[in-house]
């Protein structure tokens, strides 16, 4: 029986992963400090006699040593995300995201452990050169914007995997993410769909920011972890870095009419300046964002399956269920 840790296992990604693993005959361990993460997302994992989990920080260096000297493999998704999170919360994004990473990779080196780092599609910047690809340029924007320190905190993390793996042969696979969507995504830190959805079921007016003609791919996050799991059973994806994501492009302003559409609302559409969004002159957006997942798709034969709006449809069914739960 193969032994994971996943770090940030009670988030949004992280408690998908842990379910699909244990149903894979996993042992799952999670380790999680809750700060966007929540319990009620590893639930339905509690009972199962091959699950743990801490509730503790990644760079507590007591407990991760005791756990990643008790796994096989280590899945690392804990991070600090969110739009909202990193305009706010500059200083605990960068010390989360650099130092929670170089506590992994250290401790992982020490027991020779098996690591799949997740990185984001935020790494490619103003990249303009389209479908992303991951041997692509990356330019960011200035330092004085922390919008930007997100992107470049998860380079380093990139930069520090590689070298572990040429320097010392730890055994590393590296991701990146591109929007991944599903239930139990909250919107409070940001996340798009999921606030477009609360809105539309509140019939409340749907916040669009900027013109609405950013373009996204949006993939279901169990094509995901899929995904993140065929790489981790895959000796050959060690030491490379690949993209995860849908190739379905979409203009916010039709993602927010088809959310409307599909939850029946009656919301009407607001845009709204980022100044005003975000308090905060000139933000910087991709007006574009879609992968290549060639070099996947290569590697362990994964592509995406599951169209947007069935993804949409298991989102409005999560939150009306949720809501129903509070209700009652």
């Amino acid at each position: 029986m193969t032994r994971a840790l996943i770090t940030g296992g009670a988030g949004f990604v992280g408690s998908h992963l842990a379910q699909r693993l244990l149903a894979g005959g996993y042992q799952v361990t999670v380790i999680d400090n809750l700060s966007t993460g929540r319990l009620r997302n590893i639930e339905a994992s509690m009972s199962h006699p091959n699950f743990s989990y801490a509730v503790e920080d990644i760079r507590n260096i007591h407990v991760i040593d005791r756990l990643v000297s008790e796994c096989d493999i280590i899945f690392h998704l804990a991070a600090a995300v969110g739009v909202r999170n990193i305009i706010d919360q500059p200083i605990n994004t960068i010390e989360v995201n650099i130092g929670g990473t170089e506590m992994i990779l250290k401790t992982a080196s020490r027991y020779r452990r098996r690591v799949l780092i997740t990185s984001t599609s935020e790494v490619y910047g103003k990249g303009v050169t389209f479908p992303f690809r991951e041997d692509d340029d990356t330019l960011s924007g200035p330092t004085r914007r922390s919008r930007w320190s997100y992107a470049a905190s998860k380079a380093i993390d990139e930069f520090l995997a590689f070298a572990y793996h040429e320097e010392v042969g730890l055994p590393v696979t590296l991701f990146r993410l591109f929007n991944t969507v599903g239930p139990r995504q909250i919107g409070q830190y940001g996340m798009v769909v999921p606030r477009f959805v609360r809105w539309a079921l509140a019939n409340e007016p749907i916040q669009v920011y900027g013109d609405g003609q950013q373009q996204r791919c949006f993939a279901n996050v169990y094509d995901v972890i899929e995904a993140i799991q065929a790489l981790a059973e895959s000796d050959e994806t060690i030491g490379e870095l690949y993209n995860i994501g849908s190739s379905e492009e979409i203009s916010i302003m039709e993602l927010a009419q088809r959310i409307r559409d599909r939850a029946d609302s009656a919301s009407e559409i607001q845009l709204i300046p980022y100044e005003r969004a975000y308090q905060q002159t000139g933000f910087e957006d991709f007006r574009r964002r879609v992968p290549s997942i060639e070099k996947i798709r290569a590697a362990v034969g994964w592509q995406p399956t599951t169209p947007l709006d069935t993804t949409i449809d298991q989102i409005i069914a999560c939150h009306r269920a949720e809501a129903l739960n509070r209700s009652g």
